[in-house]
């Protein structure tokens, strides 16, 4: 895929993320995530979602900031985008809320985006703001 075609499909609909961190013992933990792309001013693309501060995605990122992320079409003819990222967090509310909103119109649609922004920024969550370093993508595998 290009840099186009592969962003196109992770911010297709609703396709959650799965994102893969590894805990403190130093076994894998993947778990879903709602997110979106932005591009930095250095033209880097980003990846950004929330997470609360106790959770083990948020204290493994803490500990470890790099990650990878896997969205995919579970419909065929299939595909995937995986990214290597690594993480910065803030608990900034002036970061924090517009996308928490934004995070929340894209899965819950633009009626329910303001309630989903306001609880998803308050103290003790964090805005997770990644770089991707690395794009691994296939679509169209089973054609």
């Amino acid at each position: 895929m290009t840099d186009e075609q592969w962003r196109s499909f992770v911010l297709t609909g609703t396709r959650t993320a799965k994102l893969a961190t590894h805990r403190k013992d130093g076994r894998p933990h993947v778990t879903p995530v709602w997110f979106l792309l932005d591009e930095a001013p250095d033209g880097t693309v980003q990846v950004l979602f929330t997470t609360w501060h106790a959770s083990l995605k948020a204290r493994a990122l803490l500990r470890s900031p790099r990650f990878a992320l896997c969205v995919d079409d579970q419909e065929p003819p299939y595909g995937y985008v995986m990214l290597d990222c690594t993480a910065r967090l803030t608990q900034d509310p002036d970061e924090l809320r517009p996308w928490a909103t934004r995070i929340g119109a894209r899965y819950m649609g633009e009626a329910r985006a303001e309630r989903y922004g306001a609880r998803n920024s308050v103290p003790g969550e964090y805005l997770v703001r990644a770089t991707v370093h690395e794009v691994v993508a296939y679509g169209g595998i089973a054609d």
